[in-house]
């Protein structure tokens, strides 16, 4: 049985004429947004990570798992120590960790930059500070932790190319730091979204993104399972 704080707030926020929002409305189309003008070059190699921080993690995770390229994902906890790498710890905004996912993917398939470029078009919204939707707390933040420096140097410049466009009516929050340790979540938080499709909070929070993934990036999305 999962125990969240999630869905407690979902049953006191259904009768909010916020909640129903279509989720997404903060940046311009996922289709017409740009690509990364710095990027890591598509090549043969070891598989890759990257993790990445926007909110709940489980439509984080649902969305990355549909991406062509990446061959693995997995919520855990980032920012933060072992001793304090559990739901209910974290879920109290004191720890430092953020829900994250970590992402395993092929650089010949996908790059870095593709990678960001669906984290900040479809996985979340960039602009909200300490939350994402119905969530909040310094938990939810948005943050992308960097392997490396070339992951770094890509991030940088990709949020700098976003913000100088002005892709959104308000400056992204997002936070970069480098990684130190991932942390993977408990077992029931793993592929949530594919195990409780009809899960409530799945329905009105992370759904949607996996059905404009689809809609704006058909080229991106895997076809056949891989």
């Amino acid at each position: 049985m999962v125990i969240t704080n999630r869905f407690t707030f979902l049953l006191g926020r259904l009768s909010k004429a916020a909640f129903a929002v279509p989720f997404l409305t903060f940046a311009l189309c996922a289709a017409n947004f740009p690509d990364p003008t710095v990027d890591t070059p598509l090549a043969a190699g070891k598989l890759e990570t990257a993790v990445l921080a926007g909110g709940c993690f489980w439509g984080v995770e649902g969305v990355f798992e549909s991406l062509k390229g990446v061959s693995a994902v997995v919520s855990g906890y980032a920012g933060g120590n072992a001793d304090t790498a559990h739901y209910e710890i974290v879920s109290t905004g004191k720890t430092g960790h953020a829900e994250s996912v970590q992402i395993t993917y092929d650089p010949s398939k996908i790059s870095y930059g593709q990678l960001l470029k669906v984290y900040f078009s479809v996985a979340h919204d960039p602009t909200e500070l300490n939350r994402q939707g119905p969530d909040w707390g310094t938990q939810y933040r948005s943050e992308i932790f960097y392997v490396n420096e070339e992951q770094k140097k890509v991030a940088e410049a990709y949020i700098a190319q976003l913000n100088q466009s002005k892709v959104y009516r308000h400056p992204i929050v997002t936070k970069l730091e480098p990684l130190q340790k991932f942390y993977p979540a408990e077992e029931h938080h793993q592929h949530f979204m594919a195990r409780n499709p009809t899960y409530p909070y799945i329905v009105y929070n992370d759904a949607p993104k996996v059905r404009k993934l689809y809609k704006d990036f058909p080229e991106m999305v895997k076809g056949d399972g891989k």
